[in-house]
């Protein structure tokens, strides 16, 4: 038994939409017994949880940007070179691409060692790299059945595990908030680009609610640097909040709010959808190939949200709150509509397959 190489590499980067999965992945493999190591560019390191996770290397990478073409195309060859080096040093048994720039320099070298990886789709439309890396890779997990992007020659490899999401999540139903809906306690989510946008737009419209005698607090993610003016406009028109940068423990805020205004990348909204949180999504209009507003309307569709175009925010999310206020069923009806949806079974799923593809007899 000790001879089984145990080695998992899991390749990820970018945005914590690509990482936090990655992270949750990591913990659950390295508790079941195997050994993973988590390849990332620097940018993903704020999202890597160094108290659980010991083992990570830096590889880099790059978008192909049209602008600077030949640079960019240096990047990638550089980081496809030092991912070489690295599977040449590790040895792992497979690769696990977790989707992204940041993960493709990897899953490139391990094509040209011939290492087996999978790589992994949260979104309801398939990326770029995953495109591309999908003729060879052993499978592509998928949250969603209905997943866009795969080409017929490939539906065999496809196999639908749930999202991948934080197991404190999946195992706590404590997270859940099934109090009275007296006030509207609405946690407000996004990156660092939604970050700016929503502080920018957000804070006039609660304002408003308040002057119309709508009760809210306000639970709101924002960069360090607009803190201390977000307290300043929101403590003089009298509207309790609490405002933080990014966290960790984000659990908390799923914890005492009944309302998200999120971003719709997949990793936020598979993580408000577990914790049955009803959400007003608003797509980054300018994410890759659309890809939140393909995420953000399918959510819509089963029920799990409501979807609001960015373009729309200013015109539209004040009478969206008022009836909400007014209508709360509206808000109960979402939660009933996610309490349909589980993905608790994603890491069991994940282990069978594994064991299946890599280590059977």
């Amino acid at each position: 038994m000790s001879k089984i190489n145990k080695k998992i590499i899991i390749a990820t980067g970018g945005t914590g939409g690509h990482v936090l999965p990655a992270v949750g992945l990591a913990n659950y493999l390295n508790k079941i017994g195997f050994q993973t190591s988590i390849t990332t560019d620097l940018r993903g390191t704020k999202y890597i949880d160094m108290s659980t996770i010991k083992e990570f290397k830096i590889i880099g990478g790059s978008r192909l940007n049209k602008k600077n073409f030949l640079f960019s195309l240096i990047k990638i060859f550089l980081a496809f070179l030092k991912s070489l080096l690295y599977l040449m040093k590790v040895k792992p048994k497979f690769i696990f691409g977790m989707g992204g720039y940041a993960s493709f320099p990897v899953c490139m070298a391990a094509i040209f060692l011939r290492v087996p990886f999978i790589i992994y789709e949260n979104n309801l439309l398939v990326g770029r790299a995953n495109r591309i890396l999908l003729p060879f890779a052993k499978k592509i997990f998928i949250s969603y059945e209905e997943v866009a992007g795969i080409k017929t020659q490939y539906t065999e490899k496809k196999v639908v595990i749930g999202n991948i999401i934080r197991e404190q999540i999946l195992n706590n139903e404590n997270i859940i908030n099934d109090e009275p809906l007296t006030c509207l306690n609405i946690l407000v989510l996004g990156g660092s680009q939604a970050a700016k946008v929503f502080a920018e737009i957000l804070p006039k419209i609660f304002i408003k609610c308040c002057k119309q005698d709508i009760e809210l607090k306000i639970f709101q993610q924002c960069l360090p640097e607009q803190i201390s003016e977000l307290k300043k406009i929101y403590k003089t028109n009298n509207l309790k909040n609490e405002l933080f940068s990014f966290t960790f423990d984000i659990i908390k805020y799923y914890k005492i709010a009944n309302l998200a205004i999120t971003r719709a990348g997949s990793s936020a909204l598979a993580e408000l959808l577990n914790c049955r949180l009803p959400m007003i999504m608003v797509p980054l209009k300018l994410s890759a190939e659309n890809h939140q507003f393909k995420n953000a309307q399918y959510f819509e569709n089963k029920g799990y949200g409501i979807m609001l175009e960015e373009s729309n925010v200013e015109k539209k999310l004040f009478d969206l709150l008022k009836n909400l206020n007014n209508n709360k069923k509206m808000i109960i009806s979402v939660k009933e509509n996610q309490e349909k949806y589980s993905d608790k079974k994603v890491f069991s799923n994940i282990k069978d397959l594994i064991t299946n593809l890599f280590y059977e007899n």
